[in-house]
């Protein structure tokens, strides 16, 4: 199952958990500050494929494979996919409803599957439940969220593949 290693703002050896994924992985370079989600990225680059969230201008700038979006901004797939026909553009959705939306996308990240200290306090979907909404979506469906190598198993095959963050870093 394929794999996506999403970043966030901790202190992490980002290039060698991203060195460690297997083939046709892909990484997802996030954070609030704009300073330091370019210089990720430019350390990322060339380790695997990078789609850079919600800053369509640095994935332009550095020739990244695509843009990510979040769910506010799904909607706009369609024009950056215009704008950038060789980006793989991808979007979180939080429920069923909000996946409806989501046809001109690549696919979607759907979260929290489990439990995750990376959004304390919001309420995981399940595994059963997020295996009814990925199997009713017009994409494919990336399951994100508390994620671990213990739990995966508990994926319905209605999984496209799995994204991480804690689980994926050394």
């Amino acid at each position: 199952m394929p794999l996506v290693l999403m970043t966030d703002a901790r202190k992490a050896d980002w290039a060698a958990a991203a060195r460690r994924l297997p083939r046709g992985s892909v990484v997802v370079v996030r954070g609030q500050d704009s300073k330091k989600r370019l210089a990720l990225a430019e350390t990322l680059y060339g380790i695997a494929p990078l789609l850079i969230a919600d800053d369509p201008a640095l994935a332009a700038r550095i020739g990244a494979a695509g843009l990510h979006l979040p769910e506010k901004r799904m909607k706009e797939a369609a024009h950056w996919r215009a704008r950038f026909p060789h980006w793989i553009v991808t979007s979180s959705a939080h429920s069923l409803r909000a996946l409806m939306g989501a046809h001109a996308l690549d696919a979607v990240f759907l979260s929290p599957v489990f439990a995750t200290t990376s959004h304390n306090g919001a309420k995981p979907l399940t595994p059963l439940r997020a295996a009814f909404i990925a199997g009713h979506a017009p994409v494919p469906v990336y399951a994100l969220g508390g994620v671990t190598a213990q739990n995966a198993a508990r994926l319905a095959p209605s999984f496209s593949g799995i994204a991480a963050i804690s689980s994926l870093i050394p």
